[in-house]
């Protein structure tokens, strides 16, 4: 999968003809020049300490390593993810710009419709999904609450008093919270952040009681007793949390929801850079060593090739067409 070639001369007269041939060659055309011949701008659209950009930190260097080329993660933030994921759409097609997004290229097309300022499928070359990312519900340790049926019954008591942070509108947390809401028809105030890591801390502050987000910003203060989960988003409860319900237990029927992590590259991208760097993503997350980091910070992995990523996006686009529509939700919705 490498885009440099070697020509092996195997005599005296071959050789001579490829001297002569030379001059033609370079009129045809330039060689395209070595790949990666400058840094790699790895946008991630949310705001530092969310999912996105804690796998964007730790893949980093492990990419780096296996294309031998250095990568600069930016943050670009905004519009639900759609000023970064746009930016990227727009790209010069030339492997030096990539887009390391979250489930919402395939919820925003339900929440925006023509608005949106890309094509998910038509404006993207799927690279890599690298990485799952748990939705979890916790809570404020301070509160005293317990368990997701003692939350919605103190709710239902106190319509005004409870609030939850969410990352930006369109991620499948925001998304989850809206549906609760509807499922249970209950009052719960929804305060949208720039991204999960942002939420969580106004958790922390006291701002806000509750957060619906990814499983790795909240692990940290979860494992510190900070933070007490109170049900995860699955469909079944996990190995490193198993005195946690998943909602499906608790009686929302279906109720399963994660966040994936991908990579993608501007759709007309050179196929041999998009191969290079998906089996960079791939292997590279696959290794044990990066498995166990991955884990460690709440991620499940099960990395997959262009071929699985463009399946899921097949599927998950009508899939939330049909939820969004179902939940009567919004872009415009704060809550």
């Amino acid at each position: 999968m490498s885009i440099s070639r070697r020509f092996v001369l195997r005599s005296g007269g071959s050789a001579a003809a490829g001297v002569l041939a030379a001059p033609f060659v370079t009129r045809i055309g330039p060689a395209r020049a070595a790949w990666p011949d400058r840094p790699i701008r790895l946008v991630v659209p949310n705001s530092p300490g969310g999912p996105s950009d804690i796998l964007a930190r730790i893949m980093s260097p492990i990419i780096e390593q296996a294309i031998g080329g250095t990568i600069v993660v930016e943050n670009k933030g905004g519009g639900g993810g759609n000023i970064g994921i746009g930016s990227v759409a727009r790209a010069e097609a030339d492997g030096n710009t990539l887009l390391l997004c979250t489930s919402s290229i395939v919820v925003n097309p339900a929440l925006y419709g023509d608005k949106l300022p890309y094509d998910p499928v038509a404006d993207f070359a799927p690279v890599a999904e690298i990485a799952t990312s748990p939705n979890i519900i916790v809570i404020d340790s301070r509160l005293g609450i317990g368990s997701m049926k003692e939350l919605i019954e103190a709710a239902k008591k106190n319509p005004d008093k409870y609030n939850v942070a969410v990352p930006p509108i369109g991620t499948t947390p925001q998304i989850a919270i809206e549906w609760l809401k509807l499922l249970d028809s209950v009052k719960l105030g929804v305060v949208v952040h720039a991204g999960g890591g942002q939420a969580i801390q106004s958790v922390l502050s006291g701002a806000v009681q509750v957060s619906s987000g990814g499983l790795p910003p909240a692990k940290p203060h979860m494992d510190a007793g900070t933070l007490k989960p109170i049900a995860v988003m699955g469909d079944k409860r996990r190995a490193d949390l198993p005195g946690v319900p998943t909602l499906v237990e608790l009686g929302y029927k279906d109720f399963v929801l994660d966040t994936f992590l991908a990579v993608f590259a501007p759709s007309k991208t050179p196929p041999e850079i998009v191969q290079r760097l998906s089996k960079a993503c791939v292997e590279g997350a696959s290794k044990p060593e990066t498995r166990a980091k991955l884990a460690k910070a709440g991620f499940d992995v099960d990395p997959k090739g262009p071929g699985g990523l463009k399946a899921r996006l097949a599927k998950e686009i009508p899939m939330f067409k049909e939820i969004v529509a179902k939940a009567g939700i919004k872009a415009s919705d704060k809550g």
